[in-house]
């Protein structure tokens, strides 16, 4: 029997997303019977968004698998905990016991990080793992800007954030975040934060091809060519250093690079870009000029310019603007957060890597592994490609790549083929379909809640702590708890020797994530001081606090926070500069655009309402005008023959997809627009609602050998797609998985 809970206000953090959003839970035993904005809390001050709200809906979801499962002939069978590990472990040894270690492979999605027990013992699991083959969201979402803050600041998770409360021009690239609060800058309610910068007198520039929710508030919009961010932001790197002249101020003290970057960008005149970009040269210079005279100004750039072939580039020249403008680690500029549990200047053993790439290369097309992990786009080819080293197994733990990663279809081909799979997921979704056996874990209202990553892309220095709403059933398992166990009986399968230091099972097991926890904070910079004494932060104190605690304002903090050699901040890193005769050899030739009839340039785009691909299977956000349609300019729609509320076939090197046509002028000329996250009608599936809402996917059509080279990244912006309208033979035809 589920024990009962007496009824109650509980207060949280939403673990949905970025934002850190705090929440006023009413629950009456185990029912839910609202979720509202924590008033009271100090960050977010009542902010929610709709997808707070459908953790009650996940909580409940009828489709959400509460016991391990197994795939046969004739269907999923359930199985015990004990078997299901055990066999897990088991067939995992086999294969690396047939093949070598790294013929397993693991990828972790998304949720990973908003999951504090997961992140703090997955490590241990990927240990006993022993495979080079590890793989993340990471390389399809955010991974220039990890490449660039270790190249230049010498850590990746120094990633600067934008003092968007105390800004008065902020410079937005590629990114929605009226949409998404923030990303890699966690700002719940940023619309609010947004209106409050343009009373202070301040201004807002969006420079996107779509005009996005961000777009329609801001100052200005400047519409750009998809994927070459990279050439505009060196324009206006060559306005600031040479013609209003750089003001670096006191950064110049522990600054290396001026010189170069003063040299290199020479060449990139607003001019000479012009044609490539779009943009006016007079409108580039004018922006620039504003950029360099406003009292403080940040230039944030997000998802649409990491996600694009010089993504590496893109992120390094947004340091530069901020560097040489001297808007690096000053009030109203690109700062930095100093976390609670702090993973970058905490105590060693606690700290997570600096990071490191190209010490080893992927084994079909060499691509450099960054921090331990190779990008994802290898991933199907690792699998499908035989020899030594080839993959044969594969772990997946709370990620879809088969709709989040390029080439979809090629994904599904090759987790067809593995000889085993194992996913740690709560659905049987499009990636998961494909497994042996699912693992579900507890829901995100079952588990304890401390955002360890997104504090430290905070743009206030901030901290709280969320206990379980609910006891998980009798019987479940964390997440941690499972890696946890898959690692125990991995280690004595493997006959792995006890490493002096190291903890045991049994102690891990009882300190768990919590534990962990409640150290970090004691050795943080807000914990235990003896000179002079001061009691500091603990797991105990935070819980004290359920609305949370404002630590205060971001602060400057260079050179101490620097973790390169010497503490210098490095703006012209060898990788990074070289990479500028790829982007001349790949877009300066042209003097503009060129396309055949009916190629054009596609982007994704996300809702708020929507999270990656894993919330279409709750029914009150998916409600409503259907968001999976292709949106096209009424320029190429004439031109080609689509009209609204038609069909379009959209066809690039690796697939096929047709989508029903919004006409509107929110996307630029020569561009296309289709959500992220969708795809659902694959066979298989069990998740009923997303079923009936399937759309398709975008990354059916995103080509996995379309990448940033530097990096590794996905190159997702700025595909190029062939377009034509599809002759509907009846009304009620729905768009198709060509």
């Amino acid at each position: 029997m589920t024990t009962a809970v007496p009824s109650r206000t509980h207060f949280r953090t939403c673990n949905l997303c970025e934002a850190m959003c705090g929440l006023r839970i009413e629950t009456d035993g185990q029912r839910v019977l609202s979720i509202r904005g924590d008033d009271a809390d100090p960050f977010s001050q009542g902010h929610i968004c709709p997808k707070a709200v459908a953790l009650k809906d996940l909580h409940e979801d009828p489709d959400r698998l509460r016991q391990p499962v197994r795939r046969t002939a004739t269907g999923w069978e359930p199985l015990s905990w004990e078997e299901a590990l055990a066999e897990t472990a088991q067939r995992l040894h086999a294969v690396q016991k047939a093949h070598g270690k790294n013929a397993v492979a693991i990828y972790s999605g998304n949720p990973t990080v908003h999951n504090h027990g997961a992140m703090l013992l997955l490590p241990f699991f990927l240990k006993a793992l022993r495979t080079r083959n590890k793989f993340s969201a990471t390389s399809v979402d955010q991974l220039p800007h990890h490449l660039a803050s270790y190249l230049m600041l010498g850590h990746q998770l120094l990633i600067p954030v934008p003092d968007v409360d105390r800004t008065h021009f902020m410079l937005i690239l590629g990114a929605n975040p009226v949409a998404s609060n923030g990303s890699l800058m966690t700002a719940p309610g940023f619309r609010a934060r947004l209106k409050a910068l343009q009373q202070r007198g301040g201004k807002a520039v969006v420079v996107d091809p779509r005009k996005t929710e961000t777009a329609r508030l801001a100052d200005e919009h400047l519409f750009i060519r998809p994927g070459t961010d990279a050439l505009w932001l060196l324009a206006v790197v060559h306005v600031l250093v040479h013609e209003v002249g750089p003001r670096l101020g006191r950064l110049a003290a522990f600054t290396d690079g001026l010189a170069h970057v003063h040299e290199l960008s020479r060449e990139f005149t607003p001019e000479r870009v012009a044609p490539q970009t779009g943009i006016p040269a007079e409108t580039t210079r004018r922006i620039a000029r504003a950029f360099a005279e406003a009292p403080s100004a940040v230039c944030y750039g997000r998802v649409g310019v990491s996600t694009q072939a010089f993504g590496g580039l893109c992120q390094w020249l947004i340091n530069v603007i901020n560097v040489v403008s001297g808007n690096f680690d000053r009030e109203g500029g690109a700062m930095f957060t100093r976390p609670a549990f702090d993973l970058v200047g905490g105590p060693q053993a606690m700290r997570m890597s600096r990071g490191s790439i190209g010490r080893w290369k992927s084994r079909v097309r060499g691509l450099p592994e960054f921090s331990g992990e190779l990008p994802v786009s290898v991933l199907g080819e690792e699998i499908l490609t035989p020899g030594e080293g080839q993959i044969r197994a594969l772990v997946t733990s709370a990620g879809n790549p088969v709709v989040s990663t390029p080439n979809g279809r090629q994904l599904d081909e090759a987790f067809a083929s593995l000889d085993f799979m194992v996913s740690i997921d709560p659905y049987i979704n499009e990636t998961t379909r494909h497994a042996h056996i699912i693992l579900p874990p507890v829901t995100q209202l079952e588990r304890g809640h401390f955002d360890l990553v997104f504090n430290a892309f905070a743009v206030r220095n901030t901290v709280k702590y969320s206990p379980p709403l609910f006891p998980a059933p009798p019987g479940a398992r964390h997440d941690w708890e499972i890696f946890l166990e898959l690692k125990h009986h991995l280690d004595r399968l493997h006959g792995a020797p006890r490493v002096q230091g190291e903890l045991s099972y049994q102690a891990l097991k009882a300190l768990g994530p919590d534990g962990i926890l409640d150290l970090g904070l004691r050795a943080g910079p807000y914990g235990f001081k003896p000179r002079p004494f001061r009691p500091g932060l603990s797991l105990s104190r935070l819980k004290a606090q359920p609305h949370g605690m404002d630590l205060g304002a971001l602060r400057p903090c260079l050179p101490q926070r620097l973790a390169t050699r010497e503490r210098r901040l490095q703006l012209a890193p060898e990788l990074l500069v070289g990479d500028l005769q790829r982007l001349r050899a790949t877009l300066l030739p042209a003097e503009g655009p060129a396309r055949s009839d009916g190629e054009l340039l596609l982007i994704g785009r996300r809702h708020v309402r929507d999270n990656n691909s894993w919330m279409h299977n709750v029914a009150r956000l998916v409600s409503g005008k259907p968001r999976c349609t292709l949106m096209v300019h009424p320029e190429d729609a004439r031109r080609l023959g689509l009209r609204d509320g038609g069909e379009a076939r959209i066809t690039s090197r690796v697939g096929e997809v047709s989508a029903p046509v919004t006409v509107t002028d929110e996307v630029m000329p020569g561009v296309v627009s289709l959500p992220h996250g969708y795809g659902h009608g694959r066979p298989g599936v069990q998740l009923r609602v997303a079923g009936a809402h399937a759309g398709v996917s975008i990354n059916d059509l995103s080509d996995d050998r379309a990448i940033d080279e530097i990096s590794g990244n996905a190159a997702f912006s700025g595909l190029q797609v062939r377009i034509e309208p599809v002759e509907c033979t009846g009304r009620d035809e729905q768009p198709t998985i060509g």
